[in-house]
C-alpha cells in the first residue's frame, strides 16, 4: 500500500514540475505539445490510480467489487466457485465417511472393552507374523554332508556353536544364499566337535590360515518362557476372575468389579423405570393398604409427624410362593416417587469372611444418601435365619451378616425416611430379633386369593389378551375363578398365558372361552400329573376297563356322600404320568368337622373298593389315594385331637425332607396312634364298601359310559345317576352368582385416598397459613 501511494505521489509531482517548466515559454506550439503531454500523463496516472484503488479495495474487503474490471471479477468468482466446489466435495466425502462409520457401528456394536480385546489380538497376530516372516531360516544337515559338500569345497565362512548343543554353518563371502541364511546340525559336545573338525580339516589339507573359525554363542530356546508360563497363567486367571467372575458384580475394570470392590453392595437403584403399578396387582387389597401407608408417609410425612406418629421402620411380606410378594414390591417401586433400592439376600453370601457385613454397611450407606427411599430385600431368609447350634458350615459368616443387619436397622430412626421391605416364604425360620418391633414392625401375610380375589386377578391378566368379541370379561373372570380353586396368582397368570398359546397353536384369531377351559385342564394336569394329554398312549383293554371302574367308584361315592366335593369332570385320557384324572370343585371352607373329613376319606377310597368289588383284585392305581387317606387320618388324630383314645392333644407331624431327631410323644402313645389310624381307615373302607355294593349298578353304568366317551362332566352325571339325594349347599352356578353379587373390597381409609396426589404437605402448609391469618 505504501509503495502504491509513493508511485501516485511521484506521478503528480512530476506532472506539476513539467507544467511549471514549460509554462514560461512564449511559443504556442510547445504549449500545446506540453499541454497534450500533461493531459496524457494525467490520464495515465489517473488510470493507474483507479487500478491501484480497485486492487486496494479488493485486498482490504471480503466482499467482491461491484464495478471495475470484468476480468478481475470473473477471476475472483471462478476462484470462489472452485473453493466452494472443493468445500462441497470435502463435505460430501466427510458425510460419506461418517455414514459408512455409523453403518459399521450399527452392524457391529463393539464396546470399548471389545475394541481393546480386538486391538490386543491384532497386535499379537502382527507380532507373530513379523517374527515368523523376518526370522532367519536354516536347513538341517548331517556331519557327513557338512564335511563332503561344504567344508571340502570351501563354501564355509565360519561356524557358530549355539548353547553347546548345535552348530550353525554360515557361508563364505560370495556364496549365493538366496533361500537359506545358514545350515545347522546337532552335536554331542563342543569338545568332540572341535576335535572332529580339526581332523576333517587335516584330511582335506587345509593349512592354519584356511581353517574355519569357530564361534560360541548362547540363545534362548524358550525354556525360560515355559518355566514362567504357569505363573503367568495363574495371574491371568485371577485377573479374569476379578473382572468377569462372580466377584465382578456385573461391572468391568477395577473398582466395583475387582477384588478391591468386593465389599461393595450389588444393590440396584430403580428410579421411574418400572412399568408395574398397583392396578396390576389384585387379590391382596389388605397388603396393598399396608404398603400404601409406607408410600404415603414418604410422600407426605407431616401428616403423621403432626400427630406424633412414627412410621414403622420395616415390613415383611411373607406367604406361599406365587402369591405376588415380589410383584407387590415391583408395584411399590413403580408407584413411589422416591428411589427404590432392590437387593437379593443371597448377594450377601460370599466365600470371603466379612464380605456380607461390609455389603450390608454399604447398602445402608447408599440408602442414607438417597433418602427418602424404599429398601427392598428379597429372600431375606438367606441371611436372616435363626442363630443357634443348628447352623453348620458358614453359619458364623451368616450370623455376622445378620448381626450387621440388626445394627443397621436399629441404627437409624424414622426421621431419616428410609423404609425397609423384605420378602420371604419361610418366615418361621427368621430370627426373633429381626422380627421384633423396631426393626420389622409389620408382618404382612400374602396368601392364596379367595374366589373374589381370583376373579380380580383374572381381570388383570385378561387385559393384554385379544379376546373374542362375544366374550364378556366380567363373566369370563367369574367363571374361571370358580373353576380354579386354590390357585395362586402365578397359576392364574399361567392359565391366561396357556389359553393364548393354545389359540395361537390352533391358528385362531381370538382367544375364546373354550381355550380357557383347555388351559385350566392343562394347568390342573401339570400340577397333579405334570404333563399334557397323551392321546397317542394306547392302554390295553384290561387296563382301560380297570381304570374306568376305578374312576367310576370315585364319582359314585362322592355323588352319594353329603360332605364330599362336587364332581366337575372325570377323564380316562392319560396325562403325563397319570392314566386319568377327576376334577372337583371344593368350596371355600376354612373349618372342617370330623364328619366332613370322614366323607372325604371315603370318597378317596372309592376307587380301591370298586376294583376289589368288580375284579376281586387291586392295582397300583390307588397309591396316591391311600397316601392322602393316611395323611388325613394322622392329621385328625395327632394334630386335630379328633380321637377319644389319644385325647385332646396336638403334636406336630414331621415335615417332608426334615430330619426327625426325636418324637414329641412316647412309644406307647405312638402305638396307640398307629392303632387308631388303622381303625379309622378300616372304618372308612367298610363304609365305602357298603356304598359301592349298594350302588353297584350305577357304578357299572358310569364305567361303561366312560369307556365309550372317555370324558364325563356334571351334566352327564345328572343324566346317569339323577340329582344328588340331598340338597346341595354349594354348586358351580351358586359360585358364579355369588361372585356376580359381590366384588373384591378395594376401600381405602380417608387418609390414603389421595396418596397419588401428594397433597399431605400442601394441606399442612395451607392450614398453617390459615392459622397465621386468623392470629393476625
Amino acid at each position: 500500500m505504501s509503495l502504491l501511494s509513493l508511485t501516485v505521489g511521484y506521478c503528480r509531482t512530476r506532472a506539476r514540475t513539467l507544467s511549471r517548466n514549460y509554462s514560461s515559454s512564449s511559443t504556442f506550439r510547445f504549449f500545446v505539445v506540453l499541454t497534450s503531454k500533461k493531459s496524457l500523463i494525467q490520464r495515465r496516472c489517473r488510470g493507474l490510480r483507479q487500478h491501484i484503488f480497485q486492487v486496494t479495495r479488493l485486498l482490504s474487503s471480503r466482499k467482491p467489487p461491484k464495478d471495475g474490471n470484468i476480468k478481475e471479477e470473473s477471476r475472483g468468482r471462478e476462484w470462489q466457485d472452485s473453493n466452494n466446489g472443493k468445500d462441497q466435495r470435502r463435505k460430501r466425502w466427510k458425510r460419506g465417511e461418517s455414514y459408512w462409520w455409523s453403518r459399521f457401528q450399527e452392524e457391529f456394536p463393539f464396546d470399548d472393552k471389545t475394541v481393546q480385546n480386538l486391538a490386543a489380538g491384532a497386535a499379537g497376530m502382527a507380532s507373530a507374523f513379523l517374527y515368523f516372516h523376518f526370522r532367519e531360516t536354516g536347513v538341517q544337515i548331517s556331519w557327513k554332508d557338512f564335511v563332503h559338500h561344504y567344508l571340502s569345497r570351501g563354501l564355509v565362512g565360519h561356524v557358530e556353536v549355539v548353547n553347546k548343543q548345535y552348530v550353525k554353518v554360515f557361508p563364505a563371502p560370495g556364496v549365493n544364499t538366496s533361500r537359506v541364511n545358514y545350515l545347522w546340525f546337532n552335536i554331542g559336545s563342543a569338545d568332540s566337535f572341535e576335535h572332529n573338525l580339526e581332523l576333517a580339516q587335516q584330511e582335506i589339507g587345509l593349512d592354519s590360515t584356511q581353517k574355519v573359525p569357530v564361534l560360541y554363542s548362547s540363545e534362548s530356546d524358550g525354556t525360560l518362557f515355559l518355566s514362567v508360563l504357569p505363573i503367568l497363567l495363574v495371574v491371568g486367571f485371577l485377573l479374569f476372575a476379578t473382572r468377569q467372575g462372580p466377584m465382578a458384580g456385573g461391572l468391568g475394570g477395577w473398582g466395583r468389579g475387582s477384588l478391591f470392590g468386593i465389599s461393595e453392595s450389588k444393590a440396584r437403584i430403580i428410579k421411574n423405570n418400572v412399568s408395574v403399578r398397583f392396578k396390576d396387582v389384585a387379590g391382596c387389597e389388605e397388603a396393598k393398604q399396608d404398603i400404601l401407608e409406607f408410600i404415603n408417609f414418604l410422600k407426605s410425612p407431616r401428616q403423621y409427624h403432626d400427630l406424633g406418629a412414627k412410621i414403622p421402620k420395616g415390613a415383611v411380606l411373607w406367604g406361599p410362593s406365587g402369591n405376588g410378594k415380589t410383584l407387590l414390591a415391583k408395584a411399590t417401586a413403580g408407584e413411589a416417587n422416591v428411589p427404590f433400592i432392590a437387593v437379593n439376600g443371597s448377594e450377601f453370601q460370599e466365600m470371603f469372611v466379612g464380605v456380607g457385613a461390609a455389603r450390608i454397611r454399604d447398602l445402608f450407606a447408599t440408602a442414607r444418601k438417597n433418602a427418602p427411599c424404599i429398601l427392598f430385600i428379597d429372600e431375606i431368609d438367606a441371611i436372616g435365619r435363626k442363630r443357634g447350634k443348628e447352623n453348620f458350615g458358614d453359619g458364623g459368616e451368616q450370623e455376622n451378616t445378620l448381626n450387621q443387619l440388626l445394627v443397621e436397622m436399629d441404627g437409624f430412626n424414622s426421621s431419616t425416611n428410609i423404609v425397609v421391605l423384605a420378602a420371604t416364604n419361610r418366615v418361621d425360620i427368621l430370627d426373633p430379633a429381626l422380627m421384633r418391633p423396631g426393626r420389622f414392625d409389620r408382618h404382612v401375610y400374602i396368601g392364596p386369593p379367595d374366589m373374589k380375589g381370583r376373579a380380580s386377578i383374572f381381570k388383570v391378566h385378561l387385559r393384554p389378551l385379544k379376546l373374542d368379541s362375544s366374550v364378556d370379561v366380567e363373566t369370563l373372570a367369574r367363571n374361571l375363578a370358580a373353576l380354579t380353586p386354590d390357585f395362586t396368582g402365578a397359576d392364574i397368570a399361567n392359565v391366561c398365558n396357556e389359553a393364548a398359546l393354545i389359540a395361537a397353536r390352533r391358528l385362531s384369531q381370538y382367544v375364546s372361552s373354550k381355550h380357557f377351559e383347555w388351559a385350566v385342564e392343562r394347568v390342573v394336569g401339570d400340577v397333579v400329573f405334570s404333563g399334557l394329554e397323551k392321546r397317542s398312549q394306547v392302554l390295553q383293554l384290561p387296563e382301560k376297563i380297570t381304570l374306568a371302574y376305578h374312576e367310576a367308584g370315585h364319582a359314585v361315592t362322592g355323588w352319594f356322600l353329603e360332605h364330599a366335593d362336587p364332581l366337575f369332570k372325570v377323564s380316562l385320557v392319560p396325562r403325563g404320568t397319570g392314566l386319568g384324572y377327576a376334577q372337583y370343585l371344593p368350596k371355600e371352607q376354612y373349618l372342617f368337622t370330623q364328619e366332613q373329613l370322614f366323607d372325604r376319606m371315603c370318597m378317596m377310597l372309592g376307587g380301591r373298593v370298586a376294583e376289589q368289588v368288580f375284579f376281586r383284585q387291586v392295582t397300583t392305581r390307588a397309591q396316591d389315594d391311600l397316601r392322602k387317606v393316611t395323611q388325613s387320618a394322622y392329621a385328625q388324630i395327632v394334630q386335630f385331637g379328633m380321637n377319644g383314645a389319644v385325647g385332646q392333644v396336638s403334636f406336630d407331624l414331621p415335615q417332608w425332607g426334615s430330619l426327625i431327631t426325636d418324637k414329641p410323644f412316647s412309644e406307647s402313645t405312638a402305638q396307640v396312634i398307629d392303632q387308631e389310624v388303622r381303625s379309622l381307615i378300616d372304618t372308612a373302607f367298610q363304609r365305602t364298601l357298603e356304598l359301592i355294593l349298594d350302588k353297584k349298578e350305577m357304578v357299572e353304568k358310569v364305567a361303561k359310559h366312560l369307556l365309550d366317551q372317555e370324558i364325563l362332566d356334571r351334566v352327564d352325571m345328572v343324566e346317569l345317576l339323577g340329582p344328588r339325594p340331598f340338597q346341595e349347599k354349594f354348586s358351580y352356578q351358586e359360585v358364579v352368582d355369588c361372585l356376580e353379587k359381590s366384588k373384591e373390597d378395594t376401600f381405602l381409609p380417608e387418609g390414603l385416598t389421595d396418596w397419588q396426589n401428594n397433597k399431605g404437605d400442601k394441606k399442612h402448609l395451607q392450614n398453617r397459613q390459615n392459622t397465621s391469618a386468623l392470629y393476625l
